[in-house]
């Protein structure tokens, strides 16, 4: 797999200036009531949102240590360390909380041990559980985490703070040293977690999905209008993890190409397959049908979808062959 798309790591800041104090204080308030812009958290006595180390557990406490440990143009620094959810997917559900807290522990720590500040930086972090939003796996499990960094650290030769940069220039590139440290520490937890054959799997799970994407090679299935115009369309599936598939359709996006839409998820593997050439077979190329099915079957019960797919095994979506006639024009 390309590495680069193994975690995402950003980094933001906020100045010292009236105006960005008073959006800092919110984002921390957001950060600690929210999970994801729709998905507010209730608050539970006893329950630490904040994970300390050196920043405070609170919003108030960390939006002190920002004002107290700033610099002349940075108030603090935000950074969002997200695991991709195709990788998230692999580890077990109960261990991915643990999973995603240590990754964020080893990469702040490793990073500025890479930097050569020996002294370490206080910063504090909070958790969030959020479904993805990625149009093409809507609603994966996407843990993440938000860290708090001071705008100065300490400095062991001078004997005092000094402002904290994040640079990018020929000289170095911090950027480029948190990717690296960031695709390194996560590939270490994988190993750990899942097993050496992560990201084989992965591969295949990737080999899959390609698999899949090449039925846009073959003459679309229909049409329907949006107000940008005419999109083609393909009744087809797409594997959502290892285990699960979703079956929905394919169509054209920007730079003419195709990317997937579900309209029926948490199908296993074979089912998804068997609902495709039911509804691909079913549609006549209307875009409108395709959708009302979709709707239909996913109203159904569990036992009402077992009685379809029973039903639906026992169909042949093979085309009859064509009828030969045997005409022979032989001289004897």
């Amino acid at each position: 797999m390309d590495r680069r798309q193994m975690c995402v790591a950003n980094v933001k800041y906020k100045k010292p200036t009236p105006d960005d104090t008073k959006r800092a204080k919110k984002l921390l308030k957001y950060l600690t009531y929210r999970d994801s812009r729709d998905g507010y958290v209730k608050q539970r006595a006893g329950v630490e949102r904040w994970v300390d180390h050196g920043m405070g557990g609170s919003v108030g406490e960390i939006a002190q240590h920002c004002d107290d440990l700033r610099s002349d143009h940075v108030l603090m620094f935000s950074l969002v360390i997200n695991p991709n959810p195709d990788l998230t997917a692999m580890v077990p559900f109960d261990l991915r909380e643990r999973f995603v807290r240590e990754l964020t522990e080893s990469v702040v720590e490793e990073f500025f041990d890479e930097r050569g500040l020996d002294t370490g930086i206080e910063y504090s972090y909070v958790l969030h559980h959020r479904n993805s939003t990625d149009p093409q796996s809507p609603g994966l499990h996407d843990p993440h985490t938000h860290v708090v960094l001071p705008g100065t650290v300490f400095d062991e030769e001078h004997g005092q703070r000094v402002p904290l940069y994040f640079s990018q220039n020929r000289k170095v590139n911090h950027i480029e040293m948190l990717h690296r440290v960031t695709e390194r520490e996560m590939g270490v937890l994988m190993d750990r977690y899942v097993g050496l054959d992560w990201e084989r799997r992965y591969d295949d799970l990737d080999a899959v999905r390609a698999a899949q994407l090449a039925i846009t090679e073959q003459p679309a299935h229909g049409t329907f209008e949006t107000d940008d115009g005419v999109i083609q369309f393909w009744v087809g599936a797409r594997h959502t993890d290892e285990q699960t598939s979703a079956a929905g359709y394919y169509c054209t996006v920007e730079d003419e190409t195709a990317e997937f839409r579900p309209l029926l998820g948490g199908l296993k593997h074979d089912e998804a397959e068997l609902l495709t050439r039911l509804l691909h077979s079913e549609i006549g190329g209307d875009f409108d049908t395709l959708r009302r099915l979709a709707d239909g079957i996913n109203d159904m019960n569990m036992a009402e979808r077992e009685a379809l797919f029973a039903d639906v095994r026992r169909l042949d979506f093979n085309p009859p062959e064509p009828e030969r006639t045997l005409d022979f024009d032989i001289d004897f």
